[in-house]
């Protein structure tokens, strides 16, 4: 947990940070111009981004919260800001953050933010996964002092185990992996986050 005299996520951060309709429309806008966030703007990642800018579109028509979920968004008493690493070409990061973003809308005591994350490696490599710059990464701050009060990525603990065990089979391709991940999210229809997440925010509290 950060407290005032270590913070890496400071005010300026949250200020310049992205509320999720911006974070969409900044996506939009830069498949007009063929590229994606961050640096790489091969036909293969601007594909992935394309892919993953339907998936968002499907699940923002699509999620429903589960009646227990919405009851524990609605109990939120206090401030909190939900801070989002991402990027436009992450296939988990479509997968999860239209859930996260339909959880926020929830409450008014929630303030969601986006930033991409080659742009903000010194957070990033705070809230490392195995060693890894693994996204979508969620950081549950106080919205008065900015202390963390937890944080989340960058999948559900179930698809997480099996994309470890995936990335370890020489036998699967990459292609492969991340076939069967997002077969996984298919199957899932979202129940899984959205279980961690009331879990989550009961002890974010």
């Amino acid at each position: 947990m950060s407290t005032a005299t270590d913070q890496i996520i400071t005010p300026e951060i949250i200020d310049q940070a992205m509320d999720y309709e911006a974070y969409r429309s900044m996506i939009d806008d830069l498949l007009e111009e063929g590229k994606t966030t961050g640096t790489n703007h091969s036909d293969v990642i601007i594909d992935y981004t394309k892919m993953n800018v339907q998936r968002m579109k499907r699940l923002d028509k699509q999620v429903e919260l589960s009646e227990s979920l919405q009851e524990e968004l609605e109990a939120l008493d206090r401030k909190r800001i939900w801070l989002v690493l991402t990027e436009a070409w992450c296939g988990d990061a479509a997968q999860n953050v239209p859930v996260i973003a339909k959880m926020a809308e929830q409450t008014d005591n929630i303030d969601l933010k986006f930033i991409l994350r080659d742009e903000n490696l010194e957070i990033m490599d705070e809230y490392l996964t195995n060693g890894g710059r693994s996204i979508p990464k969620l950081v549950c701050l106080d919205a008065e002092t900015l202390d963390e009060l937890g944080s989340w990525g960058p999948r559900p603990a179930e698809a997480q185990q099996k994309a470890m065990q995936w990335k370890k089979d020489e036998s699967i391709s990459k292609e492969e992996w991340a076939e069967k991940l997002h077969k996984w999210y298919a199957s899932d229809k979202t129940e899984q986050l959205q279980d961690e997440f009331e879990e989550l925010i009961a002890g974010w509290k």
